[in-house]
């Protein structure tokens, strides 16, 4: 049964409110749409009337909202515009991207067409809306616009890069080199110490709320050595027993996240790496703060520590 998540407000209040089912499905991160099913294989596709249209410009992307829910423009949305223009312009070229379900979904460059009540919006806000599948959308076609953008041509010959038939890829006709989609591996590190876990805000981003340490894995280093070397990196501090926990896509900046916990190995004193983050501090279980975006691996690993804590008190009390 597919659970749509209602905005129900308090007029007295102004706030949002949430059934326990919606409030469940707000805890999970971006690519649990369940029942729904994200296709990513390749195909030969064109689109039909319904098909999805995504387009970006300058860090923003194509929709239409109201009351928090994003709306894509369809394909025979942009049919129709362009044959009622009346220069009567060239329909732009679509690239295939992925379906969710029986939703297909396509890439348009149409940064220079107006649409009544779409409008371009920065990539961040995306976050905060719904349906979640839309979100995984405006993400995934972040990361796979960004890739087509930055390789039109060969890093070996410096030729045009042109789309294979076959696969997502883009091909050098002249060399014969192959270009498949960046994915960057990327660590998020929960240290603990007890009752508490380490957390921190990043330095100079638009992302003002708590995090985790995180970090790039580097050549030649398996995810377990990037963990240590980012605490170490970025708080000066040792640790021990690296626990796998889950992975998450995170189309937003091309990463796959993998998510560790890990326990302070030594008590030390945190030096903090000022260009990295602005604040890193112990918190405990109890004050962990509660976040209703509910999108990602961060935010996961922070309540999964937080309840687990919350059991084990409970148990001993």
């Amino acid at each position: 049964m597919t659970i749509f998540l209602l905005r129900v407000y308090d007029k007295s209040e102004d706030k949002r409110i949430y059934t326990k089912k919606q409030e469940k499905e707000d805890r999970s991160m971006i690519q649990d749409i369940a029942p729904k099913k994200f296709y990513n294989q390749f195909a030969a596709k064109k689109p039909s009337a319904n098909s999805r249209i995504l387009s970006f410009s300058d860090g923003k992307i194509l929709y239409k909202e109201k009351d928090g829910e994003m709306e894509f423009l369809t394909f025979k949305q942009v049919e129709t515009h362009f044959m009622q223009e009346s220069e009567k312009s060239e329909l732009p070229v679509y690239t295939y991207l992925f379906s969710i379900d029986r939703e297909d979904f396509f890439l348009m460059d149409l940064q220079d067409q107006m649409f009544e009540d779409f409008t371009y919006h920065r990539m961040f806000e995306t976050r905060r809306l719904y349906p979640k599948e839309y979100v995984l959308a405006a993400a995934t076609g972040w990361h796979l616009y960004v890739w087509y953008r930055d390789n039109q041509f060969c890093g070996r010959c410096a030729k045009k890069l042109v789309h294979d038939e076959h696969l997502r890829m883009m091909k050098c006709p002249s060399c014969g080199n192959m270009v498949f989609p960046k994915i960057a591996p990327a660590v998020i590190v929960g240290v603990t110490n007890g009752d508490k876990i380490l957390m921190t805000k990043y330095a100079g981003r638009e992302y003002k709320k708590y995090a985790l340490i995180a970090g790039f894995t580097e050549i030649g280093e398996t995810a377990e050595q990037t963990v240590e070397r980012e605490v170490m990196e970025e708080v000066g501090l040792h640790v021990k027993n690296i626990r796998y926990y889950k992975s998450q896509p995170w189309g937003y900046d091309s990463d796959l996240l993998l998510g560790y916990f890990c326990e302070l190995a030594e008590e030390h004193k945190i030096e903090l790496d000022e260009t990295e983050l602005s604040l890193a501090e112990w918190i405990d279980y109890k004050d962990v703060p509660d976040d209703p975006e509910g999108l990602s691996l961060t935010r996961e690993m922070m309540q999964t520590f937080r309840e687990k804590k919350k059991r084990e008190h409970e148990e001993l009390s």
